[in-house]
């Protein structure tokens, strides 16, 4: 198991700041980018870091789903509804995680990286919002925009898709300490007819308990790192909260740019340095 000097625990805890600005910001658990800066950059072993990672977005997580902007933005029913899905996911995911290569996970985290990059610059003015008046449906809504003041309506569609997303999210979640926010959140949004704001916000409240599940079985396992965990939680929370209130003042178009141009540099990274 991987050494926890003073020296690793504050590189670690201020990386975890920077994941979490940016995963509070654009609703991820931070995990997509604190594993490649773990991984990379402090030569933490995929699976260790996958663990501490897990940890992280938990903290995420929390400190979205209790924000203000985030509990507004939240549809709970849909949440609850793909969260069964993720779980169980999640539970397979954990199971097979330390038997596969790390190079396989490696590569793994790149091709999803680089995919969901392409997703979201490519549907990045595609918008979902109805008129105020729409009926949203069985598992749509209605919320505030809290940067234009407007009520939006929205319909879920395609729900198969959104509940095969969400499966899958779950496995890749606990194989690669995502959280599988970095895939739940582009399909959402692309296909499904769920707007940017209520996907990232939906997804967080999710994502937490999926990481929880994994976080546990890696504990058990010995693969998670206390020390290493509780510095970059510790940043995470840190960062988190400058990241949400970050989101809340841009336009869903410049987080949907933004989230594409981060997902392919991590992949770009990642698969730069395999072993």
């Amino acid at each position: 198991m991987t050494e926890v000097t003073l020296s690793l625990a504050l590189v670690t805890a201020l990386a975890g700041a920077l994941a979490g600005a940016l995963g509070g910001m654009l609703g991820l658990g931070g995990g997509v980018f604190l594993v490649p800066l773990l991984v990379q950059g402090l030569g933490v072993p995929i699976t260790e870091a996958a663990a501490v990672s897990l940890t992280t977005v938990i903290a995420t997580s929390n400190a979205i789903s209790s924000s203000s902007q985030g509990r507004y933005a939240i549809n709970l029913r849909l949440g609850f509804m793909l969260e069964l899905f993720t779980a169980g996911g999640g539970l397979i995911g954990s199971l097979i995680a330390t038997a596969i290569a790390p190079r396989v996970l490696m590569i793994t985290f790149s091709v999803v990286m680089a995919m969901m990059s392409a997703i979201t610059f490519l549907r990045r003015d595609h918008s979902n919002n109805l008129p105020e008046s729409a009926d949203p449906g069985a598992w749509g809504g209605r919320f505030v925009d809290d940067r234009t003041d407007q009520i939006v309506t929205y319909r879920v569609v395609r729900m198969p898709l959104a509940i095969g997303t969400s499966f899958g999210a779950g496995i890749l979640s606990t194989l690669l300490g995502l959280g599988g926010g970095v895939v739940k959140v582009p399909i959402l949004n692309a296909w499904c007819g769920v707007p940017m704001r209520v996907a990232s916000a939906t997804s967080a409240f999710m994502i937490g308990v999926t990481a929880t599940s994994g976080a546990l079985v890696y504990l058990g396992r010995g693969r998670l790192i206390p020390g290493l965990a509780a510095a970059a939680v510790l940043g995470v929370r840190a960062g988190s909260g400058l990241g949400i209130r970050l989101g809340q003042e841009q336009s869903p178009r410049f987080l949907k740019t933004a989230l594409a141009i981060v997902l392919l540099i991590v992949s770009l990274v990642m698969v730069r340095r395999l072993p």
